[in-house]
């Protein structure tokens, strides 16, 4: 029998990682390998396996046993095995005295926990249709609308401010989960967006000004004598619209990192110039 994969390297996680971090990254390979969206020959196998990992490390006495023992609790047990229903499998208990880990129930459950509606396989439910649309990186910051053609039907699907990757809609008959595109400049964390920004080494030197692309427009920045590689800048509330935060004018914070460019190459007056500021600096 194969041994059986770390939890942690399932979800891609660390194991100092928080709930949010562990939700967040089963979010995204659930999405990924769900059978009704990746039709490779593995996605059924992975997807059972990313559910029992998120099973485990989602609940904290689960994730306390797992820590202390492994996939093998004491008495040298196993966690038990899996049971066909229909195209999928579920897990059941099979350890002597109860299994410190608890009934994995079927995967199809926590999946439709997180995205609603039911499994589109059908379990004596009407099944519900989920789809996945890719929208622009700023139409997600700002919001606004998105028209899409679902079974032969055009729908218009109004985008909330602050959509990110995993964030879902419901509706009638089918709900949509969308699919941020990444930004060439932005990158972002949450409701936190995080742009590097390239300054001459004579600015950062001798101090100055330069325009840093924002959310909103070009931004003067001050920039001081002597600005050390990778100081960070912190523009409080200038990041995304933060969708789960109680007051709607709640937003992130935008970063900007500085990044010395140094020149590859140099005039002979240059280095001369160089040579005599290294010099008169340690003299």
């Amino acid at each position: 029998m194969a041994a059986k994969r770390d939890y942690y390297d399932i979800l891609g996680v660390s194991k100092t990682a928080s709930d949010a971090e562990i939700k967040s990254a089963y979010r995204k390979m659930a999405m990924q390998w769900h059978p009704d969206k990746n039709k490779s020959p593995e996605a059924e196998e992975k997807f059972k396996e990313i559910n029992e990992a998120y099973q485990i490390l989602s609940n904290p006495q689960k994730k306390q046993t797992y820590d202390q023992f492994g996939h093998t609790p004491p008495g040298g047990q196993g966690f038990g095995g899996f049971q066909q229903q229909g195209p999928f499998q579920y897990y059941y208990s099979t350890s002597g005295g109860g299994n410190p880990f608890g009934d994995m129930g079927d995967p199809f459950e926590i999946f439709e926990q997180f995205f609603g509606g039911a499994s589109p396989f059908g379990r004596g439910r009407p099944a519900k249709l989920h789809y996945s649309i890719r929208i622009p990186f700023k139409l997600a910051i700002s919001g606004g609308t998105e028209t899409v053609t679902i079974d032969g039907q055009r729908h218009t699907i109004k985008i909330p401010a602050g959509a990110d990757t995993g964030t879902h809609l419901r509706f009638t008959d089918f709900d949509i989960t969308f699919e941020v595109e990444p930004d060439p400049v932005f990158r972002r964390e949450g409701a936190d967006i995080y742009v590097d920004h390239k300054i001459p080494f004579t600015l950062a030197i001798l101090g100055g000004s330069t325009k840093v692309p924002t959310l909103d427009k070009d931004l003067e920045l001050k920039i001081r004598p002597g600005t050390q590689p990778g100081t960070m800048v912190r523009l409080s509330g200038h990041g995304a619209p933060n969708l789960h935060a109680i007051s709607r004018a709640s937003r992130g914070d935008f970063y900007i990192r500085l990044v010395i460019d140094l020149p590859s190459h140099l005039s002979h007056r240059q280095k001369q110039l160089l040579e005599e500021f290294g010099e008169s600096s340690t003299s």
